[in-house]
């Protein structure tokens, strides 16, 4: 397997809200920003404002919300049942590199062909999750990789169709009802009585994809104000973008 990536990056997904930065509490900052995975001491927050281009999100029927996994994002490509290529976004994955390599990242990949995830042939891309991989939300004793054609279709929410589609309405959803979906059918619809919270949605519309215009959005539970509030003090903030001076 050649050391230079042969599939492309992974395309940024762009939230559907306009993002400003918002000012922390330095001390506080200090204390939980690395866990809440805050580089400097502010918060880049989606505001109550459309990001131009992304209307479809909200007014388009055809578009629908799935859980958007929190892992790695990982590429293949195999011909003829071989694995042939294989890509942590644009770092080669050698799978015959067992000393030093990303095992975890292979033991996803043959987890995922023994269940039947991929395909003898063509590019496939999907979430690597497991124990090693931001702090293992799903409580995986193994990693496994979950193509996102397999999300699209196992792991949207019906409820994003019932309501309307608004900041206020997506910030109640987010902190207290979405629920991540692979947790729930994993555990046999929540079985253990615990409570997973979903990182995010990624929102797709395949009728514009078909058309080769924009059709992947992603909203996070990070991106709302009251993801940190219980740790650090965010100042100003003011969903429509306001900041007092």
């Amino acid at each position: 397997m050649s050391d230079e990536p042969i599939l492309s990056d992974f395309p940024k997904i762009q939230c559907p809200f306009i993002r400003q930065d918002f000012k922390v509490n330095k001390e506080q900052w200090k204390k939980y920003g690395s866990r809440l995975q805050l580089r400097e001491p502010k918060a880049y927050l989606a505001i109550d404002k459309v990001n131009p281009g992304y209307e479809w999100v909200f007014e388009d029927e055809d578009t629908f919300a799935v859980e958007k996994l929190d892992g790695t994002n990982v590429k293949l490509l195999t011909e003829n049942g071989r694995l042939v290529a294989l890509q942590n976004r644009l770092n080669v994955i050698d799978p015959l590199q067992i000393i030093k390599g990303k095992t975890f990242i292979i033991e996803g990949i043959f987890r995922a062909i023994a269940k039947g995830y991929v395909k003898a042939d063509g590019e496939q891309a999907g979430e690597v999750i497991g124990p090693k991989l931001q702090g293992n939300p799903y409580k995986l004793d193994v990693h496994e990789w979950y193509p996102f054609e397999k999300a699209i279709k196992d792991l949207s929410y019906r409820s994003f169709l019932e309501h309307e589609r608004t900041w206020d309405n997506w910030s109640v959803w987010f902190k207290d009802w979405l629920v991540s979906r692979y947790y729930t059918k994993r555990t046999k619809m929540g079985s253990d009585k615990e409570k997973v919270m979903a990182e995010g949605v990624v929102f797709y519309n395949l009728k514009r994809k078909a058309e080769n215009k924009c059709w992947m959005a992603k909203l996070r539970r990070d991106m709302f104000p009251w993801f940190y509030s219980d740790k650090i003090e965010i100042y100003d903030f003011d969903k429509a973008g306001v900041v007092s001076e």
